[in-house]
């Protein structure tokens, strides 16, 4: 398996002109943003995965068969993880689900050494329009704009799927976060979830995928879902399921083997699976469970924070739009839960997770 994978070390990050003002923007951006949710609610949310449709327990086993290569940071051959995960739509609002968004898995793998827990955050969409620090400001002061107004956008709001596509077809994948929105929502659980930034894998740059692999699961790849009578269709269809059934996924990893075509500092290109596939690494089950009862549900929105930055060194987060969610999440999680009057707790495993 040697193939010329980049080494993590100098010159993999570059930090982009006016990063840091940029970055401060955006946090003062969200800010306000909280501030005019929790203004609307009189409690707050996450500015960004606000509504959830399940929270469920599980457990990661890395693959005994893997390479020496893959063996990197948390993924030692054959080791477990117990695993809480969140699946959630994009928007830091709570809409109803007929209105498209993207949907997002958050992991926090628990019971990791030096760091008690390793949080990889997922979205169904391989690549992140807004890829840079500059585009995304961009974008969070539109979003300010249409909060500030308490204006819900429709079903796919106008300015952001332009600069989406604009963004997309500048690097040629035009219409692909319309794509994945879709004409038809889909149901939640037979999507593929990504990392759509890097991160670093040890001794290399990679970015994460979460595919279904389970049968059951798989057969939900591209299903239809009608949501225009149930504002909480995703929630009721992980709830069913997961009251009948278990469900594997399989973690994935794709790693980096050219920086030019293959960008860290910018997450809307996306990496050719040509040049590097993705590899397995870890297969992630969830049991039967009551996925949303009411304490786990509170537990979940309320209690439980979820941060790319909650890592070892071996999995940091890479490039400017992931350096600027160090500060951004982290001014978040400490807005909602001092409005909220709730705790912020990193559990140590699977016991602390409400039933």
């Amino acid at each position: 398996m040697k193939r010329p994978w980049v080494i993590y070390g100098q010159g993999v990050e570059e930090e982009q002109p006016n990063e840091q003002a940029q970055i401060a923007a955006i946090v003062a951006s969200m800010g306000r943003v909280n501030e005019a949710v929790f203004d609307k609610h009189r409690h707050a949310l996450r500015d960004a995965h606000a509504k959830s449709h399940g929270i469920l327990k599980g457990v990661l086993t890395v693959r005994p068969d893997l390479p020496d290569e893959l063996v990197q940071g948390i993924f030692s051959a054959g080791r477990t993880y117990e695993v809480v995960a969140r699946l959630s739509s994009a928007p830091g609002d709570i809409h109803p689900d007929g209105m498209r968004s993207l949907k997002g898995m958050a992991l926090k793998v628990m019971g990791v050494d030096g760091a008690g827990t390793q949080d990889f955050l997922m979205v169904n969409l391989p690549v992140l329009p807004f890829g840079t620090v500059a585009a995304y400001l961009e974008f969070q002061e539109a979003a300010e704009e249409r909060a500030v107004r308490r204006e819900a956008p429709p079903v796919v709001a106008p300015e952001v799927a332009h600069a989406a596509s604009v963004v997309l077809e500048a690097v040629g994948h035009p219409n692909r976060m319309l794509e994945a929105l879709g004409a038809t929502a889909h149901h939640i659980l037979g999507e593929t979830f990504h990392s759509m930034a890097a991160l670093r894998f040890g001794r290399y740059v990679a970015k994460l995928s979460l595919a279904p692999a389970s049968e059951n699961v798989r057969l939900l790849a591209g299903q239809p879902v009608d949501d225009s009578g149930n504002d909480s269709v995703y929630r009721d269809l992980v709830v069913e399921f997961f009251r009948r059934e278990a469900a594997e996924y399989v973690l994935r990893v794709q790693l980096c083997v050219d920086l030019e075509t293959m960008p860290v500092e910018d997450a809307s290109v996306e990496w050719a699976e040509e040049a590097s596939p993705f590899l397995p690494l870890a297969t992630v089950r969830f049991p039967r469970q009551e996925a949303y009862s009411s304490a786990r549900r509170v537990y979940g929105d309320e209690v439980l924070s979820f941060n790319p930055w909650q890592c070892v060194e071996e999995h940091r987060p890479l490039g400017s739009i992931m350096r600027s969610r160090r500060a951004a999440y982290e001014a978040s999680s400490r807005f909602r839960h001092a409005r909220n009057v709730q705790p912020r707790v990193e559990p140590r495993d699977a016991g602390e997770i409400p039933d």
